[in-house]
């Protein structure tokens, strides 16, 4: 156990671990049962998106420390029945580490539970390296992010053959993102690229603004998709010119992952090698080696 100083300062923790590979890294891979704190993803809404690591863990836990309104109140309800839940929203580091260490050393089974998957816009490292600083040991279980909830309801797929080759997790500028960080039109001036905006719903305009102003095409295909997977999911199709608009008389400001490029549509792709020639040259291959 650290002093009193270290307890409360979890810059600390992050500055002591710089560097430094666990060994665990080597022992445990996702999914494995582990001992310590599970920081687990609650996935993007539907609680029938819940990993099922996850949904063990949390019949098991105490104490459940949610992403508060960001978690479906649906999958607290009906995951969580036995356990006490505790909203993290308007609790800083100084607050929430104790308060996870607390009941982890007083015996009950604690559980993190973050919105979508922890490793994406998560800020689950921060609190693992503090709690793993005072000797409480820690781990991730993914979730489903919100980009792969989009892109079922569009039933479509990120990567589309000849039509998108790459993605792009990203989010614009604007109070904890400086302008020379956006990438936003970098990543779509590529062209084969799926951009998935997340923490952006507010500015979306002035985001499709900065990218007609560097000259991408206006009828750049573009969709919001509100609350993902949720009951009151909400899917608003546009372009590069039309969504800001469109969004803004939706009256969202918040919780809608953006997706641009032309995957969108799901058109003009080209049928993949996967089950064409390869499949094909692999039957054959197949048949050489039984013939020898």
């Amino acid at each position: 156990m650290t002093d009193e100083t270290d307890e409360t300062d979890p810059q600390t923790a992050i500055d002591s671990v710089a560097g430094n590979r666990d060994d665990r890294v080597y022992e445990y891979s996702a999914g494995d049962d582990q001992e310590g704190i599970p920081f687990v993803g609650a996935g993007p809404g539907n609680p029938r998106l819940l990993t099922v690591a996850g949904r063990e863990l949390l019949a098991d836990a105490d104490l459940v420390v949610h992403a508060g309104s960001l978690v479906n109140s649906e999958l607290l309800e009906e995951y969580c029945e036995d356990a006490e839940t505790v909203s993290s929203i308007g609790k800083d580091l100084e607050e929430l580490i104790p308060l996870m260490r607390d009941a982890y050393e007083a015996g009950d089974t604690v559980v993190r539970l973050h919105s979508g998957d922890p490793a994406i816009y998560g800020a689950a490292l921060e609190q693992m390296d503090a709690l793993e600083h005072e000797g409480v040991p820690t781990y991730i279980v993914p979730g489903v992010t919100s980009a792969f909830a989009a892109s079922a309801t569009m039933r479509t797929q990120l990567t589309l053959n000849e039509v998108a080759n790459h993605v792009a997790f990203t989010r614009p500028q604007g109070k904890t993102l400086d302008e020379d960080e956006d990438h936003i039109s970098e990543f779509v001036g590529m062209g084969d690229v799926t951009t998935c905006i997340y923490l952006g719903t507010h500015a979306v305009s002035e985001t499709m603004d900065r990218l007609l102003e560097d000259g991408h095409d206006p009828e750049t295909p573009v969709a919001a998709i509100y609350h993902a997977s949720w009951p009151d999911e909400d899917v608003i199709e546009g372009t590069i010119a039309t969504i800001g608009e469109k969004l803004e008389d939706a009256g969202y400001r918040a919780s809608a992952m953006v997706v641009i490029g032309d995957a969108v549509g799901g058109e003009d792709y080209e049928r993949s090698f996967l089950y064409g020639d390869w499949a094909n040259r692999g039957s054959d291959a197949d048949s050489q080696e039984a013939d020898d």
